[in-house]
């Protein structure tokens, strides 16, 4: 590898599954083909469903995990602005990769996903900002190698064009072989597979109630020419998301209502 094959001088990574998920490792081996200098800021544990939290009212801990690596105490967002306001002040990244996820981040999901969240936040701080995640089967292995093989050439196909001053992207990886996962195409949101979320309450053994959260999703396709169309049709899903999620219909509407006193 030539300098010139490089598209950035230094990447800064970070994820919502903690920094020792297969997921990170992956997104290493990525980042080495795109530039001369990583450095890893992740979650000591798992954030999953953090969304863009930031932690105002709770110090942070960071632990150094090796040369430019390091655990924090905190969500996905706090890593990212630890990365880029404290541990890379003097020389920030060029660009923010978070992933791989361990699931897709389709539609709707991707307002509580803790992956997406970090790249937002990697927006605001006005850094080019890519969350990355990989879909699988239930009860099967994840397919870290399709992520692994194709994201290289995605994220420099993405380099060239102009998205970064207004969006963050988030590209999902079909469960197939990389040879048999189709191109990358522009798609928008769409609703997802995510039906909603339900309570599941037990009891422990000292007779104390405790309760699991936990989402629901559809097994339905979504509208064509979004993500989730793509991703279950085999191909690489890349849409750009931005803070803007006003209804323009519905503000419509409310508007054009008639006013009662």
């Amino acid at each position: 590898m030539v300098d010139g094959d490089f598209i950035a001088r230094r990447i800064l990574l970070t994820n919502d599954d903690g920094i020792d998920a297969p997921g990170l490792a992956t997104l290493v081996e990525i980042a080495a083909t795109l530039a001369p200098e990583i450095w890893v800021v992740a979650p000591e544990r798992d954030q999953s469903g953090t969304s863009h939290a930031l932690s105002l009212h709770d110090p942070l801990r960071v632990s150094e995990r090796g040369e430019r690596r390091y655990g924090v105490s905190g969500t996905p967002g706090d890593c990212v602005v630890m990365g880029v306001r404290h541990l890379m002040a003097d020389q920030p990244p060029d660009l923010i990769l978070s992933g791989v996820n361990r699931g897709a981040n389709l539609g709707m999901e991707t307002v509580f996903s803790g992956t997406v969240g970090a790249a937002m936040t990697g927006l605001l701080l006005g850094i080019p900002s890519i969350a990355l995640s990989q879909l699988f089967t239930r009860d099967q292995p994840v397919r870290w190698e399709t992520a692994r093989a194709l994201a290289p050439s995605v994220i420099r196909a993405m380099s060239r064009l102009d998205w970064a001053r207004d969006a963050c992207l988030n590209i999902n990886f079909p469960d197939r072989p990389p040879a048999e996962a189709g191109g990358p195409v522009l798609t928008s949101q769409g609703a997802g597979l995510l039906g909603g979320a339900s309570i599941t309450a037990r009891t422990d053994p000292r007779n104390g109630a405790y309760h699991w959260l936990s989402l629901t999703r559809s097994s339905t396709t979504d509208d064509e020419g979004t993500e989730t169309e793509a991703v279950l049709s085999g191909k690489i899903s890349i849409t750009p998301l931005r803070f803007e999620r006003t209804d323009q219909g519905v503000l419509g509407r409310m508007r054009a209502a008639p006013a009662r006193s």
